[in-house]
């Protein structure tokens, strides 16, 4: 059964006024016609942004092309004048500096959390405080990477709920 058989909105959704769901999405979804979408058009363009962010990143290696599910892809790390890209089964080495790669991967999920280290944040494990301010990530697989001083800010990008934390990175 369509959720919004007949422009109803589900029966979840019934005790909330339309304009307090279709006005935040409106603005999000950047619709600025003045026109009132209808929950289908929102749903559309929400299922369409939502394939944005699982897009497969395309990369030049060995002479091949590769098409690489962002979702695999566990860290980057900055090599010189060349990033190691750390996939979940394999590496590859590009020809890239580690701003443009955080430029790309950003909308993807990923987070500069030291100089020349950008990680996937949805395979981090843990976090594990260090003296002197710093912070070890662990990541599925078991691979530890260092968060510096400078980036520990953006080990609030890592969760959309930090519960228990009072006063976290604040210090």
């Amino acid at each position: 059964m369509h959720p919004f058989k007949n422009d109803r909105a589900d029966p979840v959704l019934e005790g909330i006024p339309r304009g307090q769901i279709r006005d935040p999405l409106k603005t999000t979804l950047g619709h600025a016609s003045g026109q009132e979408l209808s929950p289908v058009d929102v749903l559309q363009r929400l299922q369409a942004l939502a394939s944005l962010q699982s897009a497969r990143i395309a990369i030049k290696a060995k002479g091949r092309i590769l098409l690489i599910d962002a979702a695999d892809i566990v860290a980057v790390e900055a090599k010189g004048n060349y990033v190691l890209l750390h996939h979940t089964s394999s590496s590859h080495m590009l020809r890239e500096c580690i701003a443009r790669m955080e430029e790309k991967l950003n909308p993807h999920g990923f987070v500069r959390i030291h100089r020349s280290v950008l990680v996937n944040a949805v395979l981090v494990e843990e976090i594990q405080p260090r003296p002197a301010g710093e912070y070890v990530l662990r990541m599925k697989g078991g691979r530890e990477y260092k968060v510096t001083r400078t980036y520990k800010k953006n080990l609030q990008l890592l969760a959309q709920s930090w519960i228990g934390t009072d006063g976290f990175v604040a210090e």
